[in-house]
C-alpha cells in the first residue's frame, strides 16, 4: 500500500540538444532573428581573423621574442628561480583548489594547461618545467581533497607569505653573483613578469588602504574624515598618467640629493594609491547598503564600534561589493598597460621593444594579437574566480 504522506521526487524534464535550442535561442520569431543575425555578424568577424591568422599572420615574431615577452630581459641563467616560484603558487593553488572547491568535478583541468602549453616550439627545459607545473598542481589537488584538514592552515599560511616569496626570489638576496645574486636592476625586470608584479602589489595594498579609506570617510572625527574626503576626491579626479608621471619624473626633484627610489618602486606606489581611492568608495557604497539594524543588534550584544565593524558590518558589506571589486582588480590589471608611456618594459612596452627590431618591423598585429590573448585570458580567469566566489558565498541569493 503507498504511503500517502511520503513525498514524490519532482517530476524532471531530459534537456536535448533541440530542446535547449528552442528554449534558448528559437522561442520566438525574432528570437531566431537576432539568433540568425548574430550567427552571421560572428561568421563575418571571426572568418576574416582566422583567416588572417592561419594564413597570412607571421607568428615568428611571438615564437623568436618569447622570451622576452614573457620575462623582458631578465638574465636567462637566472630564470630557474622564477619557474621556482611559479610552482609555488601552482602548489597553493592546487592544494586550496582540493581545500575549498571539492565538490568541483573540471577544477583539476587547468592544472594540465601547463602541461598543453609544453607541445609549443618551446627549447627543453621550459618543457620540462610546464610538465613538473602540471604534476605539482594536481598533486597539491590531490592532497588538498585527501587532507583538507590538515593542511588548511598550512596553504593559508603559504598564501599570505606568497608575495614576500615572491619578491626575494626575483630580486635575489647574494651579492657574490653567485647563486640567487641580486638582480637588482629592476629595467631588467619586462614582460608579463612586471605586469604581474604591478598587478598583485597594487592589489594587496590597495585593498586595505581602500578599506581605511572607506572607514575614515565614515568617521565621526572631523580630521579624519576630512583627509579621507580630499585623498579620495584629489585623486579621482585626476588620470593615472598623471600620477605616473608625478612619481617618475616629478618626485626626484623632491628628494635629498643623492638619494634615489626604484622606478619600478615608484610605478607599485603610484598605482596603489590611485586603485585605493576608487576601491574606497565601492567599499563606502556596500557600507551603506548595510541596514541600521546591523548596528543595534550589535550593540544590543555587547559589541564595540570597533567589533561591530570589524566581526559583523565589514564582511556583509565585502560580500555585497565581489563583483565590484572583481571589476576593479581587472582594472588595475590593464590599467599597468599605461607605465610603458614612463619607460617600463611591461608586456606594452615589451611589445613596442620586439616592434623596434628590424627583422619585425610592421608586424604590430601579431605582436598586439598575441598580448591582447594574454590580457584577455587572465581577466577572464579572475571574472570567472569571483564568479565562483559569488556562487560560493550566495551572492544575490541569500
Amino acid at each position: 500500500m503507498t504511503n500517502l504522506n511520503s513525498a514524490l521526487p519532482p517530476l524532471t524534464e531530459q534537456i536535448t540538444l533541440l530542446r535547449w535550442l528552442r528554449k534558448n535561442l528559437f522561442g520566438s520569431w525574432y528570437d531566431a532573428l537576432l539568433t540568425v543575425l548574430g550567427l552571421w555578424i560572428a561568421y563575418w568577424a571571426v572568418k576574416g581573423f582566422l583567416t588572417w591568422a592561419f594564413t597570412a599572420a607571421k607568428w615568428d615574431v611571438i615564437i623568436l621574442n618569447l622570451r622576452l615577452i614573457m620575462i623582458g630581459q631578465y638574465p636567462l641563467e637566472q630564470t630557474g628561480r622564477l619557474w621556482l616560484w611559479l610552482a609555488f603558487l601552482v602548489l597553493l593553488s592546487g592544494s586550496s583548489t582540493g581545500i575549498w572547491a571539492r565538490e568541483s568535478k573540471y577544477a583539476a583541468v587547468v592544472f594540465l594547461l601547463p602541461g598543453l602549453l609544453a607541445l609549443l616550439p618551446f627549447s627543453t627545459e621550459p618543457r620540462v618545467w610546464l610538465v613538473a607545473l602540471t604534476a605539482i598542481g594536481l598533486a597539491g589537488w590531490v592532497i588538498g581533497r585527501a587532507k583538507p584538514e590538515i593542511l588548511k592552515r598550512g596553504v593559508i599560511a603559504g598564501w599570505v607569505i606568497s608575495l614576500p616569496v615572491i619578491i626575494l626570489l626575483t630580486h635575489g638576496f647574494s651579492e657574490s653573483g653567485t647563486g640567487f645574486w641580486a638582480v637588482a636592476k629592476t629595467t631588467l625586470w619586462g614582460g608579463l613578469l612586471l605586469t604581474f608584479l604591478l598587478t598583485v602589489v597594487a592589489i594587496l595594498f590597495s585593498f586595505p588602504l581602500g578599506v581605511l579609506l572607506a572607514l575614515g570617510r565614515r568617521s565621526e572625527l572631523p580630521i579624519v574624515r576630512w583627509f579621507s574626503v580630499a585623498y579620495i576626491e584629489l585623486v579621482r579626479g585626476v588620470p593615472l598618467i598623471t600620477i605616473l608621471f608625478m612619481a617618475q619624473l616629478m618626485l626626484p626633484l623632491f628628494l635629498p640629493e643623492g638619494l634615489t627610489i626604484d622606478r619600478v618602486l615608484r610605478a607599485m606606489v603610484g598605482i596603489t594609491l590611485f586603485s585605493a581611492a576608487y576601491l574606497a568608495e565601492n567599499v563606502r557604497g556596500g557600507l551603506q547598503a548595510i541596514p541600521r539594524g546591523q548596528f543595534e543588534a550589535a550593540h544590543a550584544l555587547g559589541l564595540n564600534s570597533a567589533q561591530t565593524m570589524v566581526f559583523i558590518i565589514l564582511p556583509q558589506a565585502l560580500r555585497l561589493i565581489i563583483p565590484i571589486l572583481a571589476g576593479q582588480f581587472i582594472a588595475v590589471f590593464k590599467d599597468t598597460a599605461l607605465v610603458a608611456i614612463v619607460g617600463l618594459f611591461d608586456l606594452v612596452g615589451i611589445g613596442k621593444t620586439v616592434l623596434a627590431q628590424p627583422d619585425f618591423i610592421g608586424l604590430q598585429r601579431e605582436v598586439y594579437a598575441f598580448i591582447s590573448l594574454i590580457y584577455w585570458v587572465l581577466s577572464y580567469g579572475m571574472s570567472h574566480l569571483s564568479q565562483r566566489l559569488e556562487e560560493r558565498l550566495g551572492v544575490g541569493k541569500r
